[in-house]
C-alpha cells in the first residue's frame, strides 16, 4: 500500500560490510514475514555454481523464501551496476503492482547507492581500472583518452576539456563499470519518476568485532567444503571465468591448487583480504547520505520492524 501521508511507498535496504550478519537478520525477519520479496544488492551472490565463498543463502532458505538477483549469472558474464539498477527497479514496480513491498539486501555500496540516487559513483579505492587508464594517458597522452571519450560519450566529451585528464578518466570508468555513457545514465535518471523511497540500515557492528567473525567465519567456509568447491570449478574449467570476477575467497583458492602458496597460506590471504574489504566497504558506507548506522543484530531487527510497520 501506498505510504498515506506522502502516497509513496517505503522500502527498507539493510546492508553493511561482509560478515556483519546481514543474512541471519534477514531471515529472522522473513521468519515472521514469509511472504515478503527480498532484492539481493550483492555483487558476488549473484553468479552461479559460487556458494560456499559468497555465503549465499542455503539452498533450503532460497526455496522457501522469495529471493532474487541471486544465482543467476555464469561466472566471467559481465553485469554491471546499471545492470543491477534496471534488475532491480523492474523487481520493485512488479512486486509493488501485486501489493508486496520487498526489502532489498546486500553489501555491494555501489550497487546501492546506484539505486538509490540513480546515478552511478566509482568507489574511490576501485584502482583496477583507474590505473589502466592513468597508464594509458602515460604512454599513448590525454588526446588518445579523450578520443576514446569523444567516442564513447560526445555529449560529455563536449563538456570536457581535453587535457582535463581526470575527469575524461572519470567518465570512461562509469562506462567500464556500468556499460553506459555517463551522459545516458544521466539522461536515464532524470526520467525516472518513481513512486517509492527508501530507507536504508547499516548493520555495522565494532571493528575489532568485525573482524573476529570474519576469521572465524572464513575457518565455517573452509570446513563447510570451500576448498572442494574451488576445485571442482578448476576441474569443470571455470576457473578462468572465474578469475575474471575476481572474488575473494576462490582467487587464493586457485594458487593453492596451481602449487603457488600453501593452504595454510591461502586460508591467512582470504582472512586479510576480507578484513581489507570490510573496511574499504565501511569506509564507503560511513560516507552515504541518510543512512542509520546499527552495531547489533538484535536493533538492526527493531529497525527493520520499524520501517516495515510504518511503510503504510
Amino acid at each position: 500500500m501506498p505510504n498515506s501521508v506522502a502516497n509513496r511507498w517505503i522500502l527498507p535496504i539493510l546492508t553493511g560490510p561482509t560478515g556483519a550478519g546481514k543474512t541471519s537478520v534477514v531471515v529472522k525477519f522473513l521468519e515472521k514475514h514469509p511472504e515478503i520479496p527480498v532484492i539481493s544488492a550483492d555483487s558476488r551472490q549473484i553468479y552461479k555454481f559460487l556458494n560456499i565463498g559468497t555465503d549465499k543463502p542455503s539452498a533450503d532458505i532460497l526455496g522457501r523464501y522469495d529471493f532474487h538477483l541471486v544465482d543467476f549469472v555464469e561466472p566471467g558474464h559481465r553485469y554491471t551496476a546499471f545492470d543491477f539498477v534496471e534488475d532491480a527497479e523492474r523487481i520493485i514496480e512488479e512486486q509493488l503492482a501485486e501489493g508486496r513491498t520487498p526489502i532489498i539486501c546486500g553489501g555491494t555500496g555501489l550497487y546501492i547507492k546506484s539505486l538509490i540516487e540513480g546515478i552511478v559513483e566509482i568507489p574511490e579505492d576501485d584502482f583496477i581500472i583507474r590505473e589502466r587508464l592513468e597508464n594509458e594517458a602515460v604512454e599513448k597522452g590525454p588526446k588518445y583518452l579523450f578520443e576514446e571519450l569523444e567516442r564513447i560519450d560526445p555529449i560529455e566529451a563536449q563538456k570536457t576539456h581535453p587535457h582535463n585528464i581526470k575527469r575524461i578518466i572519470r567518465a570512461l570508468e562509469i562506462f567500464h563499470i556500468t556499460g553506459k555513457s555517463k551522459s545516458e545514465i544521466i539522461s536515464i535518471a532524470a526520467q525516472k519518476k518513481r513512486q517509492y523511497d527508501f530507507e536504508v540500515i547499516c548493520l555495522m557492528p565494532a571493528r575489532d568485532r568485525l573482524y573476529d567473525k570474519i576469521n572465524r567465519r572464513v575457518d565455517t567456509m573452509m570446513e563447510a567444503g570451500l576448498p572442494k568447491e574451488v576445485k571442482n570449478l578448476y576441474e569443470t574449467g571455470l576457473k578462468e571465468a572465474v578469475e575474471k570476477v575476481n572474488i575473494i575467497g576462490y582467487s587464493e583458492l586457485f594458487r593453492y591448487f596451481d602449487g603457488e602458496i600453501p593452504l595454510e597460506t591461502a586460508v591467512n590471504l582470504i582472512k586479510q583480504n576480507t578484513r581489507r574489504f570490510a573496511k574499504r566497504q565501511i569506509t564507503w558506507f560511513t560516507g552515504m547520505d541518510n543512512i542509520k548506522l546499527v552495531t547489533s543484530l538484535s536493533e538492526t531487527y527493531r529497525q527493520l520492524e520499524e520501517i516495515w510497520k510504518g511503510r503504510n
